[in-house]
């Protein structure tokens, strides 16, 4: 009987928290794998460099495309498809690091997949969770990157050397198809007669779109005409969608800068073999996943007891956030030992998704009807700067072996962590001076 009344709306959040472990258990266990046999292979810095960043072309362009795609036929089938279709390709491709283009074409097509997922993730909650319970939800379904991620730190470079890298991949497909089980017999969409009283703050909406003509029966016995049309002109010249944009940007330069170069960092810069490291390399990522749910926790909080304005903890949070994420990216080169290096990463890390509970939060805020499209611009955003990110760090560790070969100096690090930090500052005073909680889209 207590099963019975589990709430359907938990369910789901549980379930997009275990989609995005499990993305974000691929995405890490790709650059530990391709790493290793690339290193093995003698694949240089700026090769390394295209073919992770490849992800990210492919992740750009179907960002925009997932919003749209989740707002006409809905979130939780294009969750299930892409889902499906970047696990088929972990199961199909070879790992071989002398065949760059198929490499390549497959991170184009995982990237393309898991595009759709997030804009869906979104558009979901924005159906299922209540504006008072929006800081936690988001908080803990966006905390399953940083588990994932520290999962895969953890246990997938143990695999990589017993079973070898093309191992993670099969295990990766494995994950995605038994989450599509579970996504498929346990997801639904929300019935609106179970939020009479919610409609007024974009809760329990129907985000399908309705002919013009068409009128829809709400629970107080009215009528309210919905139209399929989306304000994309509104959308792409809002300050607050902006403020929004510079600081997704901004996270994600400097999360996929460390994803993707941290195991390089350890093994390059400061001479440490991941597999001697232990559980201790998980931290940075374990420290995103605690601090992530923190923050959603105390932005309900405050929200709940009214002890600032929604606007304001926004604000709060995201500028916390960033200003202390941003102080450690800049100190990171100057810790020359594994505890120093992991407290410092942990700590930018580990603020960056505190500040997730103002930016991140802030898409169904201002729109919760159009949630999914503002995420997919949004997260272009944040994608491209995985394509940037990722890609100039190659070339500038490449670069930075002519005076370094090894990359053994920190003088060969300090432009990879200081870019990140000093964007920080930068999208924290952007998201003061433009943000806003208040609902601006209808």
């Amino acid at each position: 009987m207590r099963m019975m009344t589990f709430p359907n709306r938990y369910l789901i959040v549980i379930l997009t928290f275990i989609s995005t472990s499990v993305c974000y258990i691929e995405r890490v266990g790709f650059s530990i794998a391709y790493t290793t046999a690339a290193d093995a292979a003698g694949v240089n810095q700026s090769t390394k460099g295209t073919v992770l960043a490849s992800f990210y072309c492919g992740y750009a362009c179907s960002q925009v495309p997932g919003g749209w795609a989740a707002q006409k036929i809905g979130g939780r089938k294009v969750l299930l498809i892409s889902f499906v279709l970047w696990s088929l390709t972990c199961a199909l491709v070879p790992l071989d690091p002398n065949r760059v283009t198929v490499l390549v074409i497959a991170r184009l097509l995982v990237g393309v997949a898991q595009g759709f997922i997030f804009p869906s993730i979104h558009t979901v909650l924005a159906q299922w969770v209540p504006p008072h319970e929006r800081s936690r939800s988001v908080s803990l379904t966006m905390s399953g990157m940083y588990l994932g991620a520290a999962t895969g730190m953890l246990f997938l470079p143990s695999l990589v050397k017993y079973r070898g890298p093309q191992s993670v991949f099969l295990v990766e497909a494995a994950l995605g198809a038994m989450w599509c089980m579970l996504w498929f017999k346990y997801a639904s969409d929300p019935p609106r007669s179970e939020h009479p009283k919610a409609t007024a703050s974009g809760f329990g909406e129907s985000l399908l779109p309705v002919k013009g003509s068409q009128k829809m029966k709400v629970e107080n016995g009215g009528i309210s005409a919905k139209t399929a049309h989306i304000p994309w002109k509104k959308i792409l010249l809002s300050l607050p969608v902006w403020a929004i944009v510079a600081n997704n940007f901004t996270f994600h330069y400097g999360l996929y800068v460390l994803m993707n170069w941290l195991p390089t960092y350890f093994e390059k810069g400061l001479q440490l073999s991941l597999q001697e490291m232990g559980s201790s390399k998980m931290m940075p990522y374990f420290n995103m996943f605690i601090f992530s749910n923190i923050g959603g926790v105390v932005a309900d909080h405050l929200i709940t007891k009214r002890i600032l304005s929604v606007t304001r903890i926004r604000k709060l949070l995201n500028t916390v956030g960033f200003l202390v994420a941003s102080l450690a990216f800049i100190l990171l080169p100057l810790f020359r030992t594994s505890s120093g290096a992991v407290f410092c990463s942990s700590v930018a890390l580990g603020f960056l998704a505190l500040g997730r509970a103002g930016f991140a939060v802030n898409h169904m805020d201002i729109a919760p009807r159009y949630a999914g499209i503002v995420m997919g611009v949004s997260n272009t955003a944040g994608t491209f700067a995985g394509i940037i990110g990722v890609r100039f760090t190659g070339w500038l560790l490449e670069c930075a072996k002519t005076a370094n070969p090894d990359l053994s100096s920190p003088e060969s690090w300090k432009l990879v962590f200081y870019i990140p930090g000093f964007q920080c500052i930068f999208s924290c005073l952007v998201f003061l001076l433009f943000s806003t909680a208040e609902r601006i889209f209808d």
